[in-house]
């Protein structure tokens, strides 16, 4: 037997998904920046997906840029964010996706800002108090970059009253939300921020795809230069069929949230009960209160075992694909920075499990009956 719990790191593609995807290949090849019928053709698909996902999300349109994935958007948000604006204070915290703690200590180290990281407790969650001080600290505009929901350890931000922080003392605020685009509903006609960002293979649409949402009260002038793709603000022939993906994984997503959800968390407070039943000693990180944490993820510290670091290999061995921190750093000797954060123990084997709708209770039974089998070899 198989099983999928890496879900956090990508997801599969829906069926469904491939098959717009390959409607669109098979007939619609033509280049968007053409002005020929082919390439109006094509042209029209893309701004078909722009105001499916424009939609989605209660924005405009003209509001969304296509991109490579989260990586690009979150980059394109905080290097032009933090440069057009004259910025020269940002804010953070130290569990934040690599690809926005890396971007930010690479402009304080080319000493373009000053960065500070707002405290968070042993859950992960943002000291709101701290991150006020933070803001008062400067008398110019900060930059904040705070995530949605962490792509480790699951913990939510209350991202609305980070909005309404960063309207108050008049700073731009960044929300890497790629772990909970398609996921949770964003009303961005609502939420004060002004960048958020999608990964188009989070949510069973296609890799090497996303999108960053610019507020119309913001401007930035583009990231990668080149043609005038994107209204002048992403050089680079269009992904079409990535787009045409993700626009298709987005609208079903938002069709089916709510009982994905319901069939998803079920999944997870299943697993936790069960290794709590089974596991003597076991630890979960980050909160685990439905209304605190991410549906889809589930971090457990196993207890200490001989061998730990064998552990995610002998759960691969077994058939079970799951992950040791964020996959984005698999394959280094580093521990999650994620985890050190927030005070978790290094002795003790970490792994997180992430859900998604093609999950089942069998696979989930499976699994705890592969973990038993493995701690129990180690203890």
């Amino acid at each position: 037997m198989r099983v999928y719990l890496d879900n956090a790191a990508t997801t599969p593609l829906d069926k469904e998904v491939l098959k717009e995807m390959y409607q669109v290949m098979e007939s619609q090849y033509g280049n968007p920046s053409s002005i020929h019928a082919h390439g109006r053709e094509v042209r029209t698909v893309i701004e078909k997906a722009r105001k499916t996902v424009a939609g989605l999300l209660n924005a405009a349109p003209s509001e969304i840029f296509f991109t490579s994935g989260g990586t690009e958007a979150d980059n394109m948000a905080i290097r032009c964010g933090i440069i057009d604006h004259k910025i020269k204070h940002a804010i953070t915290s130290r569990t934040e996706h690599h690809a926005v703690v890396h971007t930010l200590e690479a402009m304080e180290k080319s000493e373009m800002i000053q960065l500070d990281f707002v405290n968070v407790d042993s859950k992960g969650n943002i000291d709101f108090d701290h991150l006020e001080q933070l803001l008062q600290k400067d008398t110019e505009r900060s930059f904040v970059s705070l995530m949605h929901a962490n792509n480790e350890i699951g913990t939510l931000t209350d991202i609305e009253r980070v909005g309404e922080l960063c309207e108050k003392y008049d700073a731009l605020f960044h929300c890497d939300t790629v772990q909970t685009m398609g996921h949770y509903r964003h009303d961005l006609s609502k939420l004060k921020v002004h960048f958020v960002v999608c990964a188009a293979h989070k949510l069973h649409g296609p890799k090497g795809v996303g999108f960053i949402y610019i507020n119309h009260r913001v401007k930035i002038k583009p990231m990668i230069f080149g043609g005038s793709q994107e209204r002048n603000m992403r050089g680079g022939t269009e992904n079409v069929y990535g787009i045409v993906g993700l626009a298709k994984a987005m609208q079903m997503a938002y069709s089916d949230m709510d009982e994905h959800q319901a069939h998803i968390q079920q999944l997870k407070s299943y697993m936790k009960s069960e290794l709590e039943k089974n596991i003597p000693g076991i630890e979960f990180n980050g909160e685990t209160d439905s209304d605190k944490s991410l549906y889809t993820v589930l971090n457990v510290s196993f207890p200490e075992m001989d061998m730990a670091d064998m552990l995610l290999f002998n759960l691969d061995i077994s058939g079970i694909s799951a992950s040791g921190g964020s996959a984005c750093s698999s394959g280094t000797n580093i521990g999650s920075h994620v985890l050190s954060a927030i005070g978790t123990n290094p002795n003790r084997p970490s792994v997180r499990f992430s859900f998604s709708k093609f999950n089942t209770k069998e696979e989930i039974d499976y699994t705890i009956n592969k973990i038993k089998e493995v701690c129990l070899v180690n203890a």
